[in-house]
């Protein structure tokens, strides 16, 4: 990729993050304001649940802009290297930052023998990347590289960021709309149907409140699915654009092709990671036999597929 494809790639990122934020902050109060309503039976109520659903929504996200680097790597049981720890990976590190023009970020181990690795950070200056202990010794230099290319063309592109957003707005959304759905079986609502029925004089007043109950429930159900579909559509693109970009910081395809097949034939069960961390994996760490494993969520491509494209790229 041009510098100048490069540069445009950044601003592109940093313009959706922004979006991303605007949209989801909408659903919240759209979605408040209707939830409030079918809870409480007036729009003033609704309005309050709106405000209180954006501003947990707005706190959460700047903890996480903030804090959530930190979280996550504490989350993975990540332990920060210095450089005497392990030279040949803090020279590749450096090697890959220095040629993709960002800040040499921290370097941390997660002590497990599967094999995966992560970036994350809110920007190239605040970045860190993890490996595990079973990628670290199974690799040569080259494959080496091109996974610590890979994870820091994330830090380049800003992926980090606003996939450590995404994940917590989308685990937002979905909790305020489960908490919706399994409310209904517990009786709330009963203030909407108290004032409905004390206001019955006008007609039609009740069947256009059961056609708010039923979009306020359409809604919760259809919305965390076209939510998480969205996010996982945007971080496979992400994908394939760290592979190419991991493979102009090396000028080696094969190097990346050969790590993504070593990660592929790997069967250990990488314990600390869960549905909120995955994403940030280089591969998708939660094995497909495993009980906590959902084929059709998976946030990354077939590796065979990132294989392909990746030997199709000229240098």
């Amino acid at each position: 990729m041009a510098a100048q494809t490069f540069h445009t790639l950044i601003a592109h990122n940093k313009r959706n993050t922004f979006l991303l934020i605007g949209v989801f902050m909408l659903l919240f109060v759209g979605l408040g304001l209707l939830i409030g309503y079918v809870w409480g039976g007036d729009w003033y109520f609704s309005i309050a649940v709106a405000v209180i659903a954006a501003a947990v929504a707005f706190i959460l996200t700047l903890t996480s802009y903030f804090g959530g680097s930190s979280a996550l790597l504490a989350m993975s049981k990540a332990r920060q290297i210095e450089k005497d720890d392990d030279p040949q990976l803090y020279n590749v590190v450096e090697e890959m930052a220095i040629a993709g023009g960002v800040p040499v970020p921290k370097v941390y181990i997660i002590e497990d023998r599967a094999m995966n690795a992560f970036a994350t950070g809110r920007d190239p200056k605040h970045a860190a990347v993890a490996i595990t202990r079973g990628l670290r010794e199974k690799l040569t230099r080259a494959e080496l590289q091109g996974v610590m290319a890979h994870e820091l063309s994330h830090v380049r592109n800003y992926d980090i960021l606003y996939a450590t957003l995404t994940a917590v707005l989308v685990g937002t959304l979905v909790l305020l709309c489960d908490v919706f759905l399994r409310s209904l079986w517990f009786g709330a609502g009963r203030g909407r149907r108290r004032s409905s029925s004390r206001g019955r004089g006008g007609r039609g007043g009740g069947g256009a409140e059961a056609i708010l109950v039923i979009v306020a429930i359409v809604l919760a159900i259809i919305t965390p699915i076209l939510a998480k579909l969205l996010h996982l559509a945007i971080s496979r693109q992400r994908e394939y654009l760290a592979d190419a970009a991991a493979v102009e910081l090396t000028r080696n395809p094969d190097g990346l092709a050969a790590a993504l097949a070593k990660l592929s034939g790997d069967t250990e069960v990488l314990e600390v990671a869960n549905r909120a961390t995955a994403p940030l994996y280089i591969v998708h760490p939660i094995k497909n036999y495993e009980d906590r494993s959902r084929n059709f969520m998976q946030t990354h491509p077939p590796i065979g597929d990132r294989v392909k494209r990746i030997m199709s790229l000229t240098v």
